[in-house]
């Protein structure tokens, strides 16, 4: 049994998170996601709109997700502990190196293996900021 494991905020849920997701499933048996913490994405200088309870809520509901929840606020490998992913997923988009996440892995005893998922095509809203930005220039007329 592969556990593959995502992150993210998930700000927004929309057809670019599907996608990520969707990939993150095909590499493995389950798929668990774990949900940013509202104080950590506050850490990051970003604006959120939808609560952490409520994103993992919408996170939860999705298909492709076998289990869901909120990272901890203290320590982002604390959860990996209790999940024990085979596969660690980041998105396109996401900040992180993957050589040095699998070192900081490897430090903590993990033998998890990272896989960027890459950017898909697809005309639909693929990140939170431009739907956010989209709304805004409807509302400016």
């Amino acid at each position: 049994m592969v556990r593959v494991l995502a992150t993210g905020t998930f700000e927004i849920l929309h057809p670019g998170h599907l996608l990520y997701l969707e990939e993150a499933k095909k590499l493995g048996d389950e798929l668990f996601v774990i949900v940013a913490r509202d104080v950590n994405v506050k850490k990051r200088k970003r604006t959120l709109i939808i609560p952490e309870e409520q994103r993992l809520k919408m996170v939860s509901a999705l298909k492709v997700v076998d289990k869901a929840i909120l990272g901890s606020e203290k320590n982002m490998y604390e959860p990996l502990y209790s999940i024990k992913p085979d596969i660690i997923t980041i998105g396109y988009d996401q900040d992180f190196d993957e050589g040095k996440l699998e070192q900081e892995l490897r430090k903590r005893g993990f033998n998890s293996k990272v896989i960027r998922i890459k950017k898909h095509n697809s005309n639909a809203f693929c990140k939170a900021e431009e739907i956010i930005k989209h709304i805004v220039e409807l509302m400016r007329g």
